[in-house]
């Protein structure tokens, strides 16, 4: 199979790369499917860590009835805490769990 040079374009930062023939091999050779979608700069600033950018949600403590936000989309039928609720919960012991007997070997 023969691969050319083809020019993507970055999901990020919106520049145009250059997907190479030699690394269309490699991805053929590993059998990825998907085309890389993040330049190379980009890919260097995921690798390191780089800023991302986390959504916040306004909404009210289940607990207290406070004002809060929370770092996910809430869904229905799940309660949301503030954070002072959540690490009073997290402070609370859990109900223990009683450990099942561990089976008695015989003497052969």
């Amino acid at each position: 199979m023969e691969f050319t040079d083809r020019v993507l374009k970055c999901i990020d930062c919106g520049a145009e790369f250059v997907f190479t023939a030699g690394e269309q091999l490699f991805f053929h050779d590993k059998q990825f499917t998907n085309d890389p979608k993040h330049c190379k700069q980009c890919k260097a600033k995921r690798a390191r860590g780089g800023q991302r950018v986390r959504t916040e949600t306004r909404t009210t403590c289940s607990e207290c009835a406070a004002e809060t936000t929370v770092p996910f989309k809430p869904t229905q039928g799940r309660p949301v805490l503030c954070r002072s609720c959540f690490q009073r919960q997290q402070g609370k012991p859990q109900p223990a769990v009683e450990p099942e007997p561990e089976p008695t070997a015989e003497p052969c």
